[in-house]
């Protein structure tokens, strides 16, 4: 039995300002017009043995989370709620010693949500030939085969072949400078590290134990303590004591049963907007527009609007990204860098760094028109299929009107037609909405009291 497990901890920094914290590139259609947490849904059709995955995010994207793996056919609560990003070691444990509840033979395939493989069948292969040394005992990984001198990524050297298609790790090395990264693809003994991992549970929980057993006893107590009412919300202050580290650190790097497989699949981790141009970019004059874009005499430039117009004239190698709230500008052989503007806005205290204009809820979208001390003004649109929406109980009071569709509020027991008209929720006071004839469209209006 393979359990998927997908790390979507991570805030996307790099690709600001489309990916923020509230809403991070996993949760966004950054590649397709699907989200690139579904495409790694979509991807494991055709891994052997597979069962219902689970995924390990962040608190605060539960509800999102939860519609992603509910439309993708799987559980809702199939989800580990982190309080407190921890790196990778960390999560994997709280999904190893979960799964293990419930078989600790089972073998766990751990994958990013924000990566892309064009050839999916190359994946499946990989996963097929780590699956029987995975069961064995071995702790297996999957190293991209190497197409250039990337700088960015660390590398696994090769060791003793086991099979055609696994060998040992001979080591593990951090990122190199270019020089190193071209004698590493000179050899052809190097992989690039991708961050993927097959292995039984129970191996895995014993190594941690032995190789770093304070995440092994942070982990295990925020598992105990943990609030299982809607997934798994982790103990928040047994977690937070839990060493930070990744799983190559706190175990691969140290252990003597580390095996890789080569996957040779179209590989990317999506880490940057040239990247995206990369992936996207077009025959001729190479150049990827999404959305309302113009251009005269524009090359090798990836240019996307999400929001308004966006015009260019006579640029070349150029990355612009348009949102409602912010523009980023770049050369695109700087994208790598848009973290240290993001770090110079958040000394800045910019909201802009946290949540964007526009968020994704599960029920549809809300936009926020006006943010003041005292009134937030949004505008909820709220989709036709959308199942009864609860709104828990707050410190906001909340004054609504619907422009357009039909629906109705629950409030202290009394169902209020509220098509075309307003209607005043108190603060405290729960209340849910349903749509008849959608997608409904609401001016809300709140105050915090």
């Amino acid at each position: 039995m393979i359990v998927p497990v997908i790390l979507s901890g991570g805030a996307g920094t790099r690709l600001w300002p489309l990916s923020r914290p509230s809403q991070p590139k996993q949760l966004l259609a950054m590649v397709d017009e699907r989200t690139m947490l579904r495409a790694t849904f979509d991807r494991l059709d055709g891994v052997p043995e597979m069962v219902d995955p689970w995924v390990v995010c962040n608190a605060d994207h539960r509800h999102l989370v939860g519609t992603e793996l509910f439309d993708a056919g799987y559980k809702p609560d199939n989800v580990i709620l982190e309080p407190v990003g921890r790196n990778t070691a960390p999560a994997a444990a709280a999904a190893a010693i979960v799964i293990a509840e419930m078989n600790p033979d089972a073998l766990m395939l751990l994958l990013p949500a924000d990566h892309v493989m064009q050839d999916e069948q190359a994946f499946h292969r990989a996963v097929a030939a780590a699956t029987e040394q995975s069961a064995a005992g071995a702790l297996a990984t999957f190293g991209i085969v190497p197409t250039y001198p990337e700088t960015g990524y660390g590398y696994i050297q090769v060791g003793e072949a086991i099979t055609d298609d696994v060998s040992r790790v001979a080591r593990f090395v951090e990122k190199p400078d270019f020089e190193t990264a071209q004698r590493y693809l000179a050899s052809g003994e190097f992989l690039w590290n991708s961050g993927m991992f097959l292995f039984s549970v129970s191996r895995y929980i014993d190594e941690l134990a032995r190789l770093a057993p304070g995440i092994v006893d942070a982990v295990s107590t925020a598992i105990d303590e943990a609030d299982r009412t809607h997934g798994i919300a982790l103990d928040a202050s047994a977690f937070a004591s839990s060493p930070s580290d990744s799983i190559d650190f706190a175990v691969m790097e140290h252990t003597d049963n580390a095996v890789v497989v080569p996957l040779d699949a179209g590989w990317s981790d999506v880490g940057s907007w040239s990247a995206l141009w990369e992936l996207a970019a077009a025959e001729g004059d190479a150049n990827v527009f999404l959305g309302d874009v113009a251009a005269v005499d524009v090359t090798g430039s990836y240019l996307r609007s999400e929001s308004r117009l966006v015009a260019a004239i006579g640029v070349d190698n150029l990355v612009v990204v348009e949102t409602p709230d912010a523009v980023m500008v770049a050369p695109r052989d700087r994208t790598q860098d848009v973290k240290q503007m993001v770090d110079l806005l958040r000394e800045r205290e910019r909201p802009e760094t946290e949540h964007g204009q526009r968020t994704r809820e599960p029920w549809g979208t809300a936009d926020s028109l006006i943010v003041s001390p005292r009134f937030d003004v949004r505008i909820l649109k709220v989709d036709e299929d959308s199942a009864p929406v609860r709104f828990e109980a707050s410190q906001w009071e909340r004054s609504w009107a619907a422009v357009s569709g039909t629906g109705s509020v629950e409030l202290d027991g009394q169902t209020v037609d509220i098509t075309g008209a307003g209607i005043g929720i108190p603060a405290q006071i729960s209340f849910s909405l349903s749509v008849v004839d959608g997608p409904m469209q609401i001016v809300e209006i709140t105050r915090k009291v």
